[in-house]
């Protein structure tokens, strides 16, 4: 990686601080839909703070390691992935499809994050950590394969959570999974670029048209994979988040705004673009911190 690459990590998150005990590892998932409708587009606010408030320890856990792996500190990050790995963490029971997404966005933010301090890591914390990280792919790759029907955004996510485990333990299985997953992913996709399962949500079809070409994009990077049909994505996500008036007009449904620029800093550096006009600065621990920083096991142009 380029030398000033740990600079701009250091810039992203607050200066370090002492590393606090990590919490107790939770084995089971407790979550729950919060949609009311059949599209899954309206949001019920009583079910969602409910959601929000049974997940909050792990969101708060992959939370603390994505500020500690991208600058903050990084012995704590692996201190606390090494903790959560002796036991088991996510590995228990899963109350509903809910808790399998929640497990498999954490595994995703955690691999990435990982990534990012592996070096750093004793062989005894790349024992355990790469270990459970395992187990959870296994775990992940299990439940995906034993579902049927509708492949959409959920098995985009699942997709980049086990190829980035791949990444970080140099197993072909993972990342061979992976690619299945993009390519599963390109071919249905339709001619213009629409994903047609995420067309299908009413007023947050943008959303979910952004949500998916999210994890796809970086998948690519990761696995290094150069596609036309990865570009038509890309464009036709960028078009309709800049004007959303195409894809009010395909579903009958005024669509909510939805930025795109987290879909375009990964897929530009991956194929040598400029990267798009600065902003907010983007953060998402699902995908390894801070987006406008390449993550090490990205393929850069």
């Amino acid at each position: 990686m380029k030398s000033w690459i740990p600079l701009l990590l250091a810039l992203a998150v607050p200066l370090a601080q002492a590393c606090d005990a990590p919490p107790p590892a939770r084995s089971d998932i407790e979550a729950n839909s919060y949609y009311s409708d059949k599209h899954h587009s309206v949001i019920d606010p009583v079910k969602r703070a409910q959601n929000i408030a049974n997940t909050k320890p792990i969101e708060d856990f992959l939370s603390h390691v994505a500020q500690d792996a991208n600058g903050r500190d990084a012995a704590c990050a692996l201190t606390w992935l090494a903790s959560w790995g002796e036991q088991k963490a996510m590995l228990g029971k899963m109350s509903s499809e809910q808790a399998y997404y929640v497990r498999k966005w954490t595994l995703s933010g955690m691999a990435l994050n990982y990534a990012r301090v592996q070096p750093q890591a004793t062989p005894a914390q790349r024992v355990v950590i790469e270990g459970w990280f395992k187990a959870l792919a296994d775990a992940t790759m299990a439940h995906s394969d034993a579902k049927t029907g509708t492949r959409n955004n959920h098995y985009y996510w699942e997709g980049v959570a086990v190829t980035a485990v791949g990444g970080v333990t140099g197993e072909a299985r993972y990342l061979d999974w992976g690619r299945k997953v993009l390519q599963h992913a390109l071919g249905q996709m339709e001619a213009d670029g629409a994903l047609p399962a995420e067309m299908e949500r009413a007023g947050k079809a943008l959303h979910y048209q952004v949500y998916a070409a999210t994890p796809l994009v970086m998948m690519a990077s990761i696995l290094d994979v150069r596609d036309p049909r990865l570009d038509t994505l890309v464009a036709f996500t960028v078009a309709g988040s800049a004007d959303p008036s195409g894809i009010a007009k395909r579903t009958g449904v005024e669509q909510e705004p939805v930025g795109s620029r987290e879909v375009t800093t990964i897929y530009n550096r991956h194929v040598g673009k400029a990267p798009p006009p600065a902003g907010k600065a983007l953060w998402q621990p699902r995908l390894g911190g801070s987006l406008e920083v390449p993550n090490p096991l990205e393929h850069l142009q």
